[in-house]
């Protein structure tokens, strides 16, 4: 066996394990095959170690640092899996390369979902269905949290619109999943569906989202359409981190949301979390938290509950 290759077989059989298990690790995959292919060419022998790790993650001196954080969490990933094999290789803390603050979302509230919805009637018809298509899509990412790769995917056949329910396929993660609908949400699908089976057919395989001449709408197109009615709509500026509202902040409106309405319903917010976590498609919860924005709202309930708690007498607290 070559011994030049050794580092890059062990990454080619901890991607295969992880992607065995679901993971998909494109780029991450090739972040690590880089690695490994650097410690082989530079004669690197034996356990890793935090100095060679943190060497090859500062090679780009230029990126940013958020980005070479990206890198170290993908080599500690693959030194775990080592260390439990050969006991000695070891594994840095990601604290050594900080992440930096995560960029806050817009969380849009009724009325500007409200205004978003109503200006798609103004977006230049370039083809009949432009419109309503643009004004459906938005309202299904609004109220189901779907992402925007996933409602672009959706096929007629994945749409069963008598019982209200998506079927999500093999989407982030590899992972399917079923998305029932509010009744709202499945009438202006309905609609919608009526429409663009006039003109282009009723093929369970095509595609639920249409653009020009019955084909796939593209990612493109929709974020280009998202653009310009946060354009015509004066949003320069939202309440996140961003110059202006993104596409993806509709997902994250829609989980805090759910937290809110929760919150104010009394319900079991812990309990909750989990279906959530289930309806989104995250792989695990905590993907889900990082969802959950601190908006006034939440805030308040936050504060009034801490409030009744300092208040309380020590007998009801115990």
């Amino acid at each position: 066996m070559s011994r030049q290759r050794t580092m890059v077989r062990k990454a080619q059989a901890y991607l295969d394990y992880r992607r065995a298990l679901g993971f998909d690790l494109r780029h991450s995959g090739r972040l690590l095959l880089n690695f490994a292919t650097y410690l082989d060419r530079s004669g690197w022998r034996g356990p890793l170690t935090t100095d060679v790790i943190l060497r090859w993650v500062n090679l780009p001196k230029a990126a940013s640092t958020k980005y070479k954080a990206g890198r170290l969490t993908v080599v500690r990933g693959f030194a775990r899996y080592l260390a439990t094999r050969d006991g000695q290789t070891e594994v840095p803390d990601q604290r050594l390369m900080p992440k930096g603050w995560r960029s806050r979302p817009h969380i849009f509230d009724d009325r500007q979902l409200a205004q978003l919805l109503k200006a798609t009637r103004c977006l230049k018809p370039t083809y009949e269905l432009r419109p309503l298509t643009y004004r459906t899509l938005f309202g299904l990412l609004a109220s189901t949290g779907l992402r925007v790769g996933e409602a672009l995917k959706l096929t007629l056949g994945q749409a069963d619109l008598k019982r209200g329910i998506l079927r999500i396929e093999q989407t982030k993660f590899k992972k399917s999943r079923l998305v029932p609908l509010h009744p709202t949400a499945t009438r202006a699908l309905r609609r919608y569906v009526a429409a663009r089976n006039r003109r282009w057919g009723h093929d369970k395989r095509k595609p639920f989202f249409v653009g020009p001449c019955g084909s796939a709408l593209s990612h493109w197109g929709a974020l280009d359409a998202f653009r310009t009615l946060c354009v015509e709509l004066g949003w320069r500026q939202g309440n996140g981190d961003w110059p202006r509202p993104r596409i993806h902040d509709l997902r994250h409106s829609f989980a805090c949301h759910c937290l809110l309405r929760w919150y104010r319903d009394g319900e079991n917010v812990h309990h909750k979390i989990a279906a959530l976590s289930t309806y989104l498609g995250h792989a695990c919860v905590t993907s889900t938290y990082w969802y959950l924005t601190a908006t006034p709202e939440l805030l308040a309930i936050v504060g009034s509950r801490f409030e009744l708690f300092a208040t309380s007498s020590p007998r009801r607290r115990s």
